[in-house]
């Protein structure tokens, strides 16, 4: 008797194998750090392995003629010059292959942008302070960031467009200033959208909490994912991250408990290819809550 060929069944497990790999994309964890003294270091940050991404939150007060100044709350006072240490663990999370950034902007700045040549003036501070230029007052020492992170809720919402342009201006073949951004889940967002609109920005963390329209409430998903498939298909950018606080506390409203979170919410996300993984707010919930470590493998 011939035996039956197992050709056919096997193949069909392959393709379907593949069409499941094909439209189910991997991700990272974004973390912000900086705003709380007690959430560790930088270096012990990215020494966990949960993190793909660091925002280094905040540079608080910059533009319109203002003296630039960063703020990382309890860590460091660079009044002093007391901060150039986190130059340390700038390099030693880049040595693990974790990109970082200088988050400008935040909930409690003074900020703003009077024109197109104070967006110029502010791109070559970050650019000498920050990035890849030079100056003797680099505020975290000598350490090159991997690019700029736009948090931007308060102010003027003009010329963020040219910020970003002029910044991009900046990437050469030795090295990419990326640019990244918090944006608010109602869309689009009110400060950023000319800017996201530019097509020049790598990941884009989308903030869906404190903002009822558009974040998960109790049972409810269907809000939350309809506004994510409006922003996937509507703006160019690099990747697209489901911004979360990682603890009840952490926000005013839109926590999602872990067990939702990799059951109903990144399953359905993840089809998308501009899927880039989850952002938190921020390490010092995150290392009270336990929520990257409960959902890293699933991201």
């Amino acid at each position: 008797m011939a035996r039956k060929s197992n050709a056919k069944p096997t193949l069909f497990f392959l393709l379907l194998v593949l069409a499941l790999i094909e439209t189910s994309h991997a991700g990272g964890v974004a973390i912000y750090w900086g705003q709380n003294g007690d959430e560790g270091t930088l270096t012990d940050t990215c020494a966990t392995g949960r993190y793909a991404y660091v925002n280094i939150a905040f540079l608080v007060k910059f533009g319109n003629g203002r003296t630039p100044e960063i703020n990382l709350a309890g860590h460091c006072n660079p009044a002093s010059n007391g901060c150039t240490a986190i130059s340390n663990g700038i390099r030693s999370c880049q040595s693990r292959r974790i990109k970082v950034m200088l988050s400008i902007g935040g909930d409690a700045g003074s900020y703003s942008l009077a024109s197109r040549a104070d967006a110029k003036n502010v791109a070559d501070y970050l650019w000498n302070n920050f990035l890849g230029g030079k100056s003797s007052t680099r505020p975290l020492g000598g350490a090159v960031l991997d690019g700029i992170d736009f948090a931007i809720v308060v102010g003027s919402t003009q010329y963020w467009d040219d910020l970003a342009r002029y910044l991009s201006a900046y990437s050469n073949k030795r090295r990419k200033v990326y640019l990244t951004a918090a944006p608010q889940c109602p869309f689009p967002d009110r400060f950023l959208g000319s800017a996201l609109n530019t097509g020049l920005f790598d990941y884009v963390w989308i903030q869906f909490y404190n903002n009822l329209p558009c974040q998960y409430t109790s049972g409810n998903t269907k809000n939350l994912v309809n506004s994510w498939n409006r922003w996937t298909s509507s703006i160019n950018a690099g990747k697209i991250f489901l911004g979360l606080p990682a603890a009840p506390a952490a926000a005013g409203s839109g926590y999602i408990p872990p067990n939702v979170l990799t059951s109903q919410i990144i399953p359905v996300i993840k089809r998308s290819a501009k899927y880039g993984g989850v952002m938190l707010w921020s390490k010092f919930f995150d290392d009270r809550n336990g929520y990257s470590a409960t959902i890293v493998k699933s991201v």
